[in-house]
């Protein structure tokens, strides 16, 4: 029972993980885009209002964020066990 309480509870991380880098790419790419662009903004961004600007650029750190912490949370539990089973340590 402890082991598949422990194995669910590493999904609902990851998932978590997941859903707010899904969650916040769609703020930053479809919400908050400007009228009549799509893509990246590149010199555009200097005609935008201040705020949407930051907006913007609040929910992309949290995009960062969250993948940062994703990639760190399967580095320690998924591929460095891994690694180190395969090498033999």
């Amino acid at each position: 029972m402890g082991k598949k309480l422990l194995y669910a509870f590493h999904w609902l991380i990851i998932i978590n993980f997941a859903v707010e880098i899904v969650y916040a790419s769609y703020i930053v790419f479809v919400v908050l885009r400007p009228e009549g662009m799509s893509g990246p903004l590149f010199n555009a961004a200097a005609t935008l209002p201040f705020e949407l600007v930051a907006k913007r650029r609040m929910y992309a750190q949290e995009v960062w964020l969250a993948t940062a912490g994703l990639a760190i949370y399967l580095a320690l539990t998924e591929i460095g066990p891994r690694l180190k089973r395969h090498r033999g340590f």
